[in-house]
C-alpha cells in the first residue's frame, strides 16, 4: 500500500501543473496565400525591370473603395530583353473588381475577344486592361500578338476563382438601355473618388455612400442629341427617395443650365438621372426605358403590393352591397307578388281583399275558458 501511495505521489510529482499547461506556447502555421502571377523565364520578379508607372493619390482611393486586397507585379522579358510588364489586382468580390475595371479602361476600346469570356480592354500605348472574375490585369507587352495571347491566356488561368454571392457581377450596369449605348463607355463607382473620377456631376457628399450606394454612368448617342444616363442605387426605396430629393435640391440651387436636359425618376430602389444635349423627348423616352428586373419564384408566395389589398377589399364589400339589394328587390317583389295573388283570390271568393277579420284578429283580453270533457260526469248525469 505504501509503495502504491509513494509510486502514485511520483507520478503526480512528474506531471506538469495546470499552470504549466497554459504557459505552454503553441505555433500557428498559417500558410501564405497563392501568388497571383507565375514566375518563369519570362515573368520574373523584378520591380525595377518592370517599370510600372506609379499609382496616382487618385488611383489608390479608387482602389480602397474597391476593396482591393493584393497586388503582384511582373516583368516580361522576350530574350533576355525587356518586353514589358504585368500587374495583377486581386480584389474582395467581382462588383470592386468590375468598378476598378471601369476606371482602368477610361480612355480605351473595347479589343476583340481572345481569352473567351474575359473582358478585355485596349488602352493608347499598348496597354491592356482586363477582367476575370475578382481579379483586373494590367498589361504593357511589346510582343507579337500571337505571344501576348499565350502569355495572359497562361497568366488567366492561375487567377483566383471565387464562386458564391461574391463572384456575381453588378446588376447596375446592366439596366442601361441597349439603344444608343456606348458600352465602352460604362463607369461603376462605389465610392466618392470612383464617382469624381468618372466625371460626376453632383456633389459626392449628398448621393448617400455611408449607405451603400452604387452609381453608374453610360454615354447615349442619338440624332436628336447625346448625353449621359447616371444610375444610382440603394438599399431600399425610402433611402432613393431621400437621396433622390437631395439631388432635386442641388440640382436646383446650381442651376439646369450646368447640367443640361435633365430628367430626374425614382423607380423603386433605383434613381435615374439625364444629363447633356439631350431633347426633352429623348430624355423622356430614355429614363422610361429602365427597368428593374422581375423576379419570380415558383416555390413561394411573391409579396402582395398594398394597392393589391385594397382593391380585393374593395371588390369583396362591392359584392356584398350588391348581394344585400338584390335580396332587397327580390323580397319585395315575391311581396307585391304574392299578396296581390292572395288579394285576387279572396276578391273572387266574394270576400273583402284588405281584411281577414278570423285569421288576422287574436283576442288575448279574457281569461280563457276551462276546457269540458269530451264525456259527461256522473253528476252531470244524475241532473239529467
Amino acid at each position: 500500500m505504501k509503495q502504491w501511495v509513494c509510486g502514485w505521489a511520483l507520478c503526480v510529482g512528474l506531471l506538469p501543473l495546470p499552470g504549466a499547461w497554459a504557459q505552454t506556447p503553441t505555433a500557428t502555421l498559417i500558410e501564405p496565400p497563392a501568388p497571383l502571377l507565375p514566375t518563369s523565364d519570362r515573368l520574373v520578379v523584378d520591380d525595377a525591370a518592370a517599370a510600372v508607372p506609379p499609382e496616382t493619390p487618385e488611383m489608390t482611393a479608387v482602389l480602397a473603395e474597391d476593396g482591393l486586397k493584393r497586388t503582384e507585379t511582373r516583368a516580361v522579358k522576350s530574350g533576355g530583353a525587356a518586353a514589358g510588364w504585368v500587374r495583377a489586382y486581386q480584389f474582395g468580390d467581382a462588383t470592386g473588381a468590375f468598378s476598378a475595371y471601369t476606371y482602368f479602361r477610361q480612355g480605351g476600346r473595347p479589343s476583340p475577344v481572345w481569352l473567351g469570356s474575359i473582358s478585355e480592354t485596349r488602352l493608347p500605348g499598348d496597354e491592356l486592361v482586363l477582367l476575370s472574375g475578382v481579379s483586373v490585369l494590367r498589361a504593357h507587352l511589346k510582343d507579337s500578338p500571337e505571344a501576348v495571347t499565350a502569355l495572359l491566356s497562361r497568366i488567366q488561368i492561375g487567377l483566383p476563382k471565387v464562386g458564391g454571392p461574391r463572384g456575381l457581377s453588378p446588376l447596375l450596369p446592366t439596366l442601361f438601355p441597349k439603344q444608343g449605348l456606348d458600352a465602352a463607355s460604362i463607369r461603376y463607382a462605389l465610392g466618392p473618388a470612383a464617382y469624381q473620377q468618372m466625371g460626376g456631376l453632383l456633389p459626392a457628399e449628398i448621393l448617400g455612400w455611408d449607405k451603400s450606394a452604387e452609381v453608374a454612368t453610360a454615354t447615349y448617342s442619338g440624332k436628336a442629341g447625346h448625353g449621359t444616363l447616371t444610375l444610382f442605387m440603394y438599399p431600399t426605396p425610402q433611402i432613393a427617395g431621400e437621396r433622390g430629393r437631395a439631388m432635386e435640391q442641388a440640382i436646383n440651387q446650381r442651376g439646369q443650365a450646368a447640367f443640361g436636359t435633365v430628367r430626374l425618376k425614382r423607380l423603386g430602389p433605383l434613381v435615374e438621372m439625364t444629363a447633356g444635349d439631350f431633347t426633352p423627348q429623348q430624355a423622356l423616352t430614355l429614363v422610361e426605358a429602365v427597368h428593374l428586373n422581375d423576379e419570380i419564384t415558383f416555390d413561394k408566395r411573391m409579396p402582395l403590393e398594398f394597392h393589391a389589398e385594397i382593391r380585393k377589399t374593395y371588390t369583396l364589400l362591392q359584392s356584398i352591397a350588391a348581394f344585400v339589394g338584390l335580396g332587397i328587390l327580390a323580397a319585395l317583389v315575391l311581396g307585391v307578388f304574392l299578396g296581390g295573388a292572395r288579394a285576387g283570390i279572396r276578391v273572387l271568393q266574394g270576400k273583402p281583399a284588405a281584411s281577414e277579420p278570423e285569421f288576422l284578429t287574436i283576442d288575448l283580453r279574457g281569461r280563457p275558458l276551462p276546457l269540458k270533457p269530451l264525456h259527461a260526469t256522473e253528476q252531470e248525469g244524475e241532473r239529467g
